[in-house]
């Protein structure tokens, strides 16, 4: 037997529902917390399989971790150990991220290389080159990479592209210490001025986050903090493309549309309509609706992240649409699960042709955290039930999913089913 989620499609979603903390952004806060003996505390902050994989790992080096209620309590007095084994690292990306707190802390680290979703090479080398350049010692050994900062880091790190987790790595890195390092094209993403944010409240002195030029000057002490993560940006737009594939109507609470305003253009351009308040964000999908063509980039474009799921959107509309992804250009494992809903794709050179038009119930699996995204927004909107397995892969990143969904009038519950081959769901 296997646990899946079993969603009776067709139904339009409406009501409120609350947006998470961004998941994106406490993996790197929690990490952050290593860089103080003091506590840290983490509000609001949901049980994610990723999350309690990062939780395990600090333990691993010796922290404290506990939850009251949804706060993370986190206290690094000592740190035991600054390597992390592979049976830790495999499960996810975010943990190559580790190396910047422990050469913060410790001066030294030792990491396997990382795991993660199974689409398209996410190559660490740019992570290497920029630790190279302000002065780190890079060893292979074993298939181990072990980093070793003999004085405080210095000088100018100088990315060939953004990117987010290399970034948040050099600002691990040097936020304590002698020197100034300065980030040149950093990458733009608001979970980098998050994680900014919480290290100068603990006492660092960093400037230019959310620019593509970052210093930072060290400074001997961080102190503990109680923080609270900016929402999280994928979570929301995952149910803005939920409400608008079910022509629904529904409000985010506890959202940050400012985040979001690649995407909410080319919603807009297709037919739906926002109203923005104080946090809040009205979704409005029941007019008519038209094809649209999306590529995914670099913040403050249209996420990576939510490229399946904007797929499986347009894959409602009548019309041709096509998606193209310039970030992870192969990252197209969800098409095949979403053709057993009658969904027509065709993929040409990293381009996705999508002729859209009705959708019915299928059987689908989830291969990473967003195609199980996508394979949920199909199937709320599709006539018919729709099994979904790979639970594993979707409570990475949508906590709670089936339970927040129904307050959105969702026909969908969590259950457990034999083991069976993806295809069509026979009523």
């Amino acid at each position: 037997m296997d646990e899946a989620l079993i969603i009776h499609g067709g139904k339009p979603l409406r009501g409120d529902i609350p947006v998470n903390t961004a998941k994106n952004s406490a993996l790197y806060l929690i990490l952050a917390a290593l860089l103080t003996p003091e506590e840290v505390v983490l509000k609001d902050i949901p049980k994610l399989r990723d999350v309690i994989a990062i939780s395990e790992m600090l333990e691993h080096f010796g922290a404290e971790v506990s939850w009251k209620g949804r706060n993370l309590h986190i206290k690094a007095e000592h740190i035991l150990t600054c390597s992390a084994p592979y049976q830790l690292v495999s499960r996810m990306r975010a943990s190559f991220v580790a190396i910047g707190a422990l050469l913060g802390r410790c001066g030294d680290a030792k990491m396997s290389m990382p795991g993660g979703c199974a689409f398209g090479p996410r190559p660490v080398d740019r992570h290497i080159k920029a630790f190279k350049a302000l002065g780190v010692e890079v060893l292979e050994e074993d298939g181990d990479f072990i980093f070793k900062r003999e004085k405080p880091l210095e000088g100018r790190a100088i990315f060939e592209a953004p990117t987010v987790g290399g970034t948040q790595n050099v600002l691990l890195a040097s936020a304590i210490g002698e020197g100034t390092v300065v980030i040149e094209n950093a990458a733009l993403e608001p979970e980098i001025p998050d994680l900014a944010n919480m290290l100068n409240a603990m006492g660092a002195k960093i400037r230019g986050a959310g620019t593509s030029v970052i210093t930072i000057e060290g400074v001997p002490y961080l102190k503990g903090i109680t923080y609270r993560p900016i929402p999280d940006r994928i979570e929301a737009g995952t149910l803005i493309l939920a409400i608008a594939a079910t022509r629904g109507k529904a409000r985010l609470v506890d959202v940050d549309s400012s985040h979001m305003n690649a995407l909410m253009i080319k919603l807009s351009e297709a037919g739906v309509a926002f109203e923005e308040g104080d946090g809040t964000l009205v979704v409005d999908a029941t007019r008519s609706l038209g094809p649209v063509d999306v590529v995914a980039v670099e913040y403050p474009g249209i996420a990576t992240d939510l490229q399946a799921p904007f797929g499986a959107f347009l894959s409602t509309i009548p019309g041709v649409s096509h998606v193209e992804d310039h970030v992870y250009p192969d990252r197209f494992t969800h098409i095949e699960e979403l053709k057993h809903t009658g969904a027509d794709f065709e993929l040409n050179e990293r381009t996705l042709k999508i002729e859209g038009g009705t959708l019915h119930g299928a059987k689908m699996q989830a291969a990473d955290i967003r195609a199980g995204g996508a394979l949920i927004v199909a199937a709320l909107a599709a006539h018919g039930t729709s099994v979904i397995t790979g639970l594993q892969f979707i409570e990475r990143g949508y906590e709670n999913i089936a339970g927040r969904l129904q307050g959105l009038g969702a026909d969908i519950h969590r259950s457990e089913v034999a083991l069976v081959a993806t295809g069509t769901y026979g009523d």
